[in-house]
């Protein structure tokens, strides 16, 4: 029987996956930044200009947005350490994306690197 971590590893080994340090370039080329993580991790903090779609919706947002169904659509993915978005990557493969890459290290290794994050202001009541 198969773990998680296996499905992962199985995933990893034909998505193509990015160092951090090639992330900015890879998003500032690509159609779409996901975050396929859950909406309170995706509310602590993410990468400025993604947009939320969670591992679970991944193939039928993707199936049933207008805006995401071109094949040839460059997409880069991320989780919180690239387990999510490997499977993510692989599920959009099966799909017929042709141009999918997910971020090695995923939002942990982009923070760790510096890099910037998007967190909602509070509203203020003053």
């Amino acid at each position: 029987m198969k773990t998680a971590h296996d499905l992962v590893v199985a995933a990893k080994s034909r998505v193509q996956e990015i160092p951090v340090q090639d992330a900015e370039q890879a998003i500032r080329e690509a159609d779409v930044l996901v975050d396929v993580r859950e909406a309170d991790e995706y509310a602590a903090g993410h990468l400025p200009g993604a947009v939320h779609i969670s591992r679970g919706l991944l193939e039928f947002k993707f199936s049933g947005a207008p805006a995401l169904q071109a094949r040839d659509l460059k997409v880069v993915l991320y989780c919180k350490t690239s387990g999510r978005a490997a499977l993510c990557a692989g599920a959009l493969h099966d799909m017929g994306y042709l141009n999918v890459q997910s971020i090695a290290g995923g939002f942990d290794a982009w923070a760790a690197a510096g890099k910037p994050v998007a967190k909602p202001e509070a509203p203020s009541f003053d």
